[in-house]
């Protein structure tokens, strides 16, 4: 048996095809959720605060690659590519878990960090009124917009569990 029709060195075109759908679904997908967080913060108005922020680093590392884990199963390199799903698999779960913790805290399950839940802005010295007037704060306790009953950490939550499985179907295919 030769090294070019070795199992371990070439990947199957179901495989193959397997995982480039998989990283191509995660990458498309995560880049569409950036971009809806992004056009809610840009178009809408709406200000994240910093839970809605950290959901997004996920996302920011997750999508490069998944596109990483798409190039290297196209170019046959399936053990690098199941890598790259899985860890793709693993940043979208650690999205879900950041947006499951967030929307927790939007419905007052649990507490949420102290900079940015129960409390309006501290203000330690100039005019009072003209300080609260300009301050905006976003906090991480309120949903500032819902449909349907659930917040955009709520949508979040399902969205990263959704890519997670797609991710790592990706990653353990044979």
């Amino acid at each position: 048996m030769t090294a070019a029709s070795s199992p371990t060195n070439a990947a199957s075109p179901s495989l193959r095809s397997t995982q480039i759908a998989a990283a191509l679904i995660v990458a498309v997908a995560g880049a569409g959720t950036l971009a809806g967080a992004w056009y809610f913060q840009l178009v809408v108005g709406l200000a994240p605060c910093p839970l809605c922020l950290e959901q997004r680093i996920p996302y920011y590392v997750g999508v490069p690659v998944a596109l990483l884990a798409a190039i290297c199963a196209a170019g046959g390199k399936a053990p690098l590519a199941r890598v790259a799903l899985g860890l793709t698999g693993m940043l979208m779960a650690l999205a879900a878990a950041l947006a499951v913790y967030h929307a927790g805290v939007e419905w007052g399950f649990w507490a949420g960090p102290t900079a940015c839940s129960g409390s309006g802005p501290v203000l330690t010295s100039g005019n009072l009124l003209e300080g609260l007037q300009q301050a905006r704060v976003a906090r991480c306790d309120e949903a500032p917009w819902r449909l349907f009953g659930l917040s955009l950490a709520g949508y979040n939550a399902f969205i990263a569990t959704a890519l997670t499985l797609v991710a790592m179907r990706g990653a353990m295919a044979k």
